[in-house]
């Protein structure tokens, strides 16, 4: 009776404008960024950690993010269906995700609290499973065509062309389609290269070797520390180099708990990925990073964070946190960072070169964070100095409502840098005002 009563009580909840299951108890901190943040010590919270997330309401009329001064944003392509990542291709076409987390069948209080929660903000339904063609052939940084492109695949998230041939990442697998310029559909059906487990973090962001031989594929934990067991976790939390020549694979940087954007940065040659942390230990700890990923390297989870701060609640390893490398740049905890673009100097007036970062924004801390679009400048191949804003107001001031949420970031072939809103429903077009 009395669980019946919780569970009652947890569902009237989340049905809300917004909710907050119990408080982390540290208090608002300030946010844990850059190379040496600030990281409160941790708090576990038990088997109920915080749960708190705005209602998605999505833009209204002429509504839309406030960008940095000296920049501008416009709607490139409206009424999308949940557009998750973004790829441009040479001949300026735009390459749009759709896709959601799955509906599935929760087990215990807090996850039937946490998927309800889900489903009210927008981030889990019927996954439109879909790459949508966008084209603004008259050049007026509003796409005037769109076209079902690639259908029917499981969760689509990652996009990446290599001579003729589109890589997918779907959440069971990396499939390989042939790539004509200028069509408007793929109707051929997809090479499967490379098995993946679904479920968990679902999304499987793809980028290409500069020479084109190898794709870089990052999967994200099945959990939250392990909770199943490693066992649960091979070949996940992640990031696998396949080889396009041999088909083989291998895991080229592990112990990130949920890699997702990925970039080249030009000056070093290295490959750089945002992860979002673990949950439960507090509103700041551990900070979600920005990081090289090193061949062979290990990041930490689930045994540590950050600067081997060891995870008592998980069975340790010492050996694993002994070889644990420190991530580069603390993006604030739990903002969900998941879009990844390098802007060359100059792409933006006002800001110099650097990634700019789509953070989606959290539901697991007592104060929001993330839900904007930052941007974190580079000199001589690393990140300094703290985040900037290029588009910021996705949230409502009492924190009740989302109206968008960033996710993947591109660089358009006009050089406006795009942006994808899956709450709004959006792809944003940002340039110099």
């Amino acid at each position: 009776m009395a669980q019946t009563s919780l569970f009652a009580r947890l569902v009237a909840l989340v049905g809300g404008a917004a909710v907050a299951i119990r408080h982390s108890g540290d208090g608002p901190r300030p946010p844990a960024y850059g190379t040496a943040p600030a990281i409160p010590d941790p708090k576990p919270q038990g088997k109920i950690p915080t749960l708190k997330m705005p209602t998605a309401e999505g833009w209204k009329g002429d509504h839309k993010p406030t960008p940095a001064p000296g920049l501008k944003v416009n709607a490139f392509a409206r009424d999308l269906v949940h557009p998750r990542n973004v790829v441009v291709l040479p001949n300026g076409d735009v390459l749009v995700a759709e896709s959601m987390g799955e509906d599935g069948k929760p087990s215990g209080l807090f996850n039937h609290a946490m998927a309800a929660t889900m489903k009210r903000a927008g981030a889990r339904g019927d996954s439109p499973n879909r790459v949508t063609l966008l084209r603004d052939a008259d050049g007026d940084g509003v796409a005037e065509e769109r076209h079902a492109y690639i259908e029917n695949v499981r969760q689509p998230f990652g996009i990446a062309l290599v001579g003729s041939t589109l890589y997918v990442g779907a959440s069971d697998a990396v499939l390989a389609y042939p790539y004509v310029a200028g069509a408007n559909k793929i109707t051929s059906p997809g090479k499967k290269l490379m098995d993946l487990i679904p479920g968990g973090h679902w999304t499987r962001n793809l980028i290409a070797s500069a020479d084109g031989t190898k794709l870089y594929v990052a999967v994200g934990s099945l959990s939250n520390i392990g909770d199943a067991g490693m066992a649960a976790e091979e070949n996940r939390a992640c990031i696998h180099e396949l080889d396009l020549v041999t088909g083989q694979s291998r895991i080229f940087g592990a112990g990130l708990r949920n890699p997702v954007g990925m970039a080249w940065e030009p000056v070093g040659g290295k490959l750089w990925t945002v992860v979002n942390e673990r949950d439960g230990l507090g509103d700041e700890t551990p900070p979600d990073y920005l990081t090289s990923v090193i061949d062979g390297g290990f990041y930490g989870w689930p045994y540590c964070y950050w600067n081997r701060v060891v995870d008592d609640r998980v069975p340790q390893d010492a050996a694993k946190v002994a070889s644990a490398l420190q991530p580069d740049y603390a993006l604030g905890g739990h903002t969900a960072s998941l879009g990844l673009c390098w802007l060359p100097e100059g792409t933006l007036p006002g800001f110099p070169s650097g990634m700019a970062i789509g953070q989606h924004g959290s539901w697991n801390r007592s104060k929001l964070s993330g839900y904007k679009l930052a941007f974190v400048e580079f000199q001589n191949g690393k990140p300094v100095g703290m985040p900037r804003e290029i588009l910021k107001d996705f949230l409502s001031a009492d924190e009740k409502f989302s109206y968008g949420r960033p996710v993947g970031v591109a660089l358009a072939s006009d050089g406006a840098v795009l942006m994808a809103d899956d709450v709004g429903d959006v792809i944003w077009r940002v340039t110099g005002a």
